[in-house]
């Protein structure tokens, strides 16, 4: 995996014909050259912290896009059409990155960005400082929104900061004008609203990015994926539902993005569907199909469900975040089980090579994969218990934990040790509360019964 702390030669050829491009752009448009410098000064200040923190990566190439769009559009609002200039809709892309990339740092650094390139075109200092304020509102309204309702609450709280911005340094005595102004501003909001909940599904496309909008529509469970795994998978089923509630809940414990871990392991194991049977939670408890099967043939059976899944998940147009769960939630662990019964096949070890009995990959590239993968392991072992007690519960979930830490499964994510010690606490909370044994209540007898009815 690239580190964000390198400049590749293949960035630093974009980078340059970017600003050919939007130098020899601006030189024959009549965009101030001043607005294009903003652009790459605000970039250059994002590329310097990514270098200086290797875990902060930043799409400054699609930031570019949405910034050229902007400038865009202040200058057709501007040169060719008789709008107000009161009526630029910067917030809506503030808003719009906000929501893209649940990034509050990135629309900071676009409004910024935009307002004062609106500032120089219409040569307008107060302009530039109301459209700052709202675009800065209607980021902080929109992050982490999961409704699109949401989105239009931010557009009217947007236009309400923008009439209190302007307010405080303009049209003081002047009752028509002040009235035009707030009314402009009311309907900016809406318009940035009405824009961003348009846009938000293509610049979802376009990105390839997942919002929390979109993750809430998958998480429907009327989605014909899932409702294939209620009706052809039911254990199978299930068992993602545990999986998302316990990835949820620690997604939430180390600060990750829990509707993103809850909604991936809902469709984890979506390529069981192929051959549902040949999976011990949608398994007769006595009779297994591996039984009439060799190790190395259920091997392929077992290990072609991520295969199988990638397929289906293209094939229903799923986004690439989702598709990532499906890739990674094994990482390249080992099939243990059937690497042993392949062992005792063949009666020597140095027959068998280990390599071919792991999945092929990837390993875990985020928080939230990561922890699928841990709650996918540990949620299938738990089931598995005969007498599952708070003590066995403890001791599997901390044992598969560093199993998978040892085997270097956590290598590529950014999961630390501590983050490690709460997912722990949190699922063998979850488990323990799920799978504890209960008491068994005594039923009166019969005639018991009978007799206190007659009684009374």
């Amino acid at each position: 995996m690239q580190r964000a702390n390198t400049i590749t030669p293949k960035e630093t050829f974009i980078w340059l014909g970017l600003i050919a491009f939007s130098g020899l752009y601006a030189v024959v448009s009549g965009i101030p050259l001043l607005a294009v410098v903003i652009f790459f000064v605000l970039a250059g200040f994002l590329r310097y912290r990514a270098l200086d923190d290797e875990k902060r990566t930043y799409p400054l190439i699609n930031l570019a896009l949405v910034y050229l769009l902007g400038t865009l559009t202040i200058f057709i609002i501007q040169r060719h059409t008789g709008l107000s200039a009161y009526l630029t809709p910067v917030a809506a892309f503030a808003m719009l990155v906000a929501l893209l990339y649940r990034d509050l740092e990135l629309a900071f650094i676009l409004a910024v960005g935009l307002s004062l390139t609106a500032g120089l075109v219409f040569n307008n200092l107060v302009l530039a400082g109301v459209l700052l304020s709202g675009a800065v509102a209607g980021s902080l309204f929109v992050w982490k929104a999961r409704w699109r309702s949401r989105i239009i609450a931010a557009g009217f709280f947007t236009g309400l900061v923008q009439v209190a911005a302007g307010l405080t340094v303009a049209y003081a005595g002047k009752p028509d004008v002040l009235l035009k102004f707030c009314g402009l501003q009311l309907i900016n909001g809406f318009l940035c609203a009405f824009l961003v909940a348009s846009a938000l599904p293509l610049f979802e496309y376009l990105f390839k990015v997942v919002t929390d909008v979109s993750l809430l529509e998958l998480a429907d469970f009327n989605h014909p994926l899932l409702k294939r795994l209620v009706l052809e998978a039911p254990g199978t089923y299930h068992h993602s539902l545990m999986v998302g509630n316990l990835a949820e809940m620690a997604a939430e414990a180390v600060r990750a993005n829990a509707l993103l871990a809850r909604v991936g392991a809902y469709y984890h194991d979506i390529g069981k569907l192929s051959k549902p049977e040949y999976f011990s939670e949608n398994q007769d408890r006595y009779a297994s199909k591996h039984d009439q099967l060799s190790a190395s043939m259920s091997k392929l059976v077992i290990m072609d469900h991520v295969k199988n899944g990638v397929e289906l998940a293209r094939k229903n147009h799923l986004n690439r975040e989702i598709v990532h769960f499906i890739t990674q939630h094994h990482g390249t662990s080992l099939v243990y089980y059937f690497y042993r019964r392949a062992i005792e096949e063949k009666q020597v070890k140095e027959d068998v090579e280990e390599e071919v009995f792991r999945y092929p990959g990837p390993k875990p590239q985020s928080k939230e994969t990561a922890i699928v993968l841990l709650a996918d392991s540990v949620e299938a072992a738990c089931r598995a218990l005969e007498e599952p007690t708070a003590e066995r519960i403890a001791d599997i979930v901390h044992r598969i934990i560093n199993n998978k830490f040892i085997d270097g499964q956590l290598d590529h994510c950014d999961l630390t040790l501590k983050d490690l010690e709460r997912i722990s606490a949190t699922f063998i909370h979850i488990l323990a509360g799920f799978y504890h044994s209960r008491v068994d209540y005594p039923e009166p007898p019969t005639k018991d019964l009978r007799a206190e009815r007659k009684e009374k």
